[in-house]
C-alpha cells in the first residue's frame, strides 16, 4: 500500500479498536481520515482496489460526527465488526498493491525515451493493409538527471495496454488499471550521461502477446551499470500497440497458430520470427544513424561494436535466429526460448557467438516437448554455449517484471512458488554476469563457479 492508503487505514483501524468509550480526539479519526483519503485521491491517485476502504471512511465519519452530539458509541460488537470488515478492505490494496520497481544497484542513474520506427523497406505482413513495417521501442541509458526531470511511467498509454493484458489473462478488463500508476527509476527523456566512454548495446525482443515495458526492471538495472537498452515492441505480435498518434495495433492471433499440433506450425511461426529478427536489424540501423547525428542524444555514445541480444520466449527465439544471422550481434542470451519459429538452418548450425540460456522450471521439466526436442539440437550445434541452467518453483512468466505485480501471482498462476525478490536477483545476476563477461570482458563469478551460487539453480546438460 501507498503512504497515504497505509495512513487513512490506520486511523480508521485505531478509531475501530480504541476502548469505549472513546475521547473526542479518537472519535474524530474518521474525519481526519476522510481527509486523507481527498489528498490521497489527488496525489496518489484513484485504484479500484481501494473503493471498499473509500465506503467505509465515508460511513464511518458520518456515524462518528452524528455520535459527537450524545454521549453514546457505538457498541463494542458493532465496532469489532467493523474492524473486521476493514481488515477485509485492507487486505485487497496489499495483495494487489501498486507495484515497485526496484531501484537500480550501477553507479549510472537512468533515462528513458521511445521512438517510433517506420521500415518503409519492409512491407507490414498482419495489418491487412499495404503499409511498411511500423512498431515502438523504449530505451532506457545511464543518465545525467536534473531536478526537474520527471519519473518515467512503466507504461505509456496504460489504459490500452492494461484492457489488452487483462484479457489476455482471462480477468476482468479493468482488473491492472491500477498499473497505469506505476513509476519507474528512470526519468523520461533525461540527458546521457556526460562523458568520454561510449556504451555497448542491448536489444530485448518480448514473447507472444508480450510487450515492451515487460522486463523494465531488468533494462533498468542494466542500463545502470552503463548499457543501452532498445526494447522492441514488435507489433501485432505483441499483446497490443499504441503509437503516438493514437494508433492501436492489437495482437493479431493469425500471425501464430493457436494449435501446437498445427502441420503449418513451424512455417508460419518462423515467417513470424523472421520479422522480429528484421526489427532488430533495422533498430540497429537506424541507431548506427543515430549515433552520427549531432542532434541525437546518442551522438557518439553508442559502442556499435559491443552489440548483445536477449529476449523471453518467442523473442528468445527472434534473439537467436537474428544473433546468427546479423553479424552484428556479439553475444545471445535466451529466457525459456521458444525454439518452434528459429529456422531449420539455424537449428542445425547453431550460433558461434556466446550464448547462455535460463529455463523455468515448468518449461524444463516438459523434457519431451518438441521445443526441448528442438533446443536440445541446437545447443549441440552451438559452439560458444557458457552454459543452460534451470531456476527451481518458477514459470514462465517469472523472466518478466510478473514477479512484482502481485504477492498473489502465483496463486493466479501467473509465476511460481518461487518469491519474487529471489526470482529478480537470480535472474539478474545471471543476465548482468553474462553481458559484463561477453561485451565489457570482465571476468565472471557466478560462469567461473559453474552457477554454484544459487541453491535453487540446477545446471542442465
Amino acid at each position: 500500500m501507498r503512504l497515504l492508503e497505509v495512513i487513512d487505514s490506520i486511523l480508521l483501524t485505531l478509531y475501530l479498536l480504541w476502548p469505549h468509550p472513546r475521547p473526542i480526539a479518537i472519535r474524530l479519526f474518521p474525519s481526519a481520515a476522510l481527509m486523507i483519503a481527498l489528498i490521497h485521491l489527488l496525489v496518489e491517485k484513484y485504484r479500484w482496489q481501494m473503493i471498499p476502504i473509500y465506503i467505509l471512511t465515508g460511513l464511518l465519519t458520518l456515524a462518528s460526527l452524528e455520535k459527537m452530539a450524545v454521549p453514546t458509541d457505538w457498541s463494542s460488537p458493532a465496532s469489532y465488526m467493523m474492524a473486521f470488515l476493514l481488515a477485509l478492505s485492507i487486505a485487497l490494496p496489499i495483495l494487489l498493491p501498486v507495484p515497485i520497481i526496484p531501484t537500480s544497484s550501477g553507479k549510472y542513474k537512468v533515462g528513458s525515451t521511445s521512438y517510433e520506427m517506420i521500415d518503409v523497406t519492409r512491407k507490414e505482413i498482419y495489418s491487412g493493409k499495404d503499409e511498411p513495417r511500423r512498431f515502438m521501442v523504449q530505451i532506457w541509458y545511464p543518465a545525467d538527471v536534473k531536478s526537474t526531470d520527471k519519473s518515467s511511467p512503466w507504461i505509456t498509454k496504460a489504459d490500452v495496454y492494461m484492457s489488452a493484458i487483462s484479457t489476455f489473462i482471462e480477468l476482468p478488463g479493468f482488473f491492472l488499471d491500477h498499473l497505469k500508476l506505476v513509476k519507474t527509476p528512470a526519468y523520461e527523456d533525461a540527458a546521457i550521461v556526460n562523458a568520454d566512454e561510449t556504451f555497448p548495446v542491448i536489444l530485448f525482443s518480448h514473447g507472444w502477446n508480450g510487450f515492451y515495458a515487460q522486463n523494465t526492471g531488468q533494462a533498468i538495472e542494466l542500463a545502470s551499470r552503463g548499457y543501452v537498452v532498445i526494447s522492441i515492441q514488435h507489433t501485432y505480435g505483441a499483446v497490443t500497440t499504441v503509437f503516438p498518434d493514437d494508433t492501436i495495433a492489437p495482437n493479431n492471433p493469425e500471425a501464430l497458430p493457436t494449435n501446437p499440433e498445427d502441420p503449418d506450425y513451424e512455417i508460419v511461426a518462423r515467417k513470424l520470427v523472421n520479422q522480429w529478427a528484421g526489427d532488430m536489424s533495422f533498430v540497429l540501423d537506424q541507431f548506427q544513424r543515430l549515433n552520427s547525428e549531432g542532434d541525437s542524444i546518442f551522438f557518439q555514445k553508442l559502442n556499435l561494436e559491443r552489440i548483445g541480444v536477449y529476449g523471453h520466449s518467442t523473442g528468445a527465439g527472434a534473439a537467436i535466429q537474428f544473433c546468427a544471422t546479423d553479424s552484428r550481434c556479439k553475444a545471445v542470451l535466451g529466457m525459456d526460448p521458444f525454439m518452434r519459429p528459429v529456422s531449420a538452418e539455424v537449428i542445425r548450425s547453431g550460433v558461434s557467438k556466446p550464448c547462455f540460456f535460463m529455463f523455468s522450471e515448468l518449461w524444463a521439466e516438459d523434457q519431451k516437448s518438441r521445443n526441448n526436442i528442438l533446443f536440445h539440437e541446437f545447443r549441440a550445434n552451438a559452439i560458444n554455449n557458457k552454459g543452460v541452467i534451470e531456476i527451481s518453483n518458477t514459470k514462465h512468466f517469472d523472466f518478466s517484471d510478473v514477479p512484482l505485480l502481485s504477492p498473489i501471482a502465483s496463486l493466479l498462476g501467473l509465476k511460481g512458488s518461487l518469491k519474487g525478490k529471489r526470482v529478480i536477483k537470480i535472474v539478474n545476476s545471471y543476465l548482468l554476469d553474462f553481458f559484463e563477461m561477453t561485451l565489457h570482458d570482465k571476468p565472471s563469478v557466478l560462469f567461473g563457479r559453474a552457477f554454484s551460487d544459487f541453491l535453487e539453480v540446477k545446471v542442465l546438460q
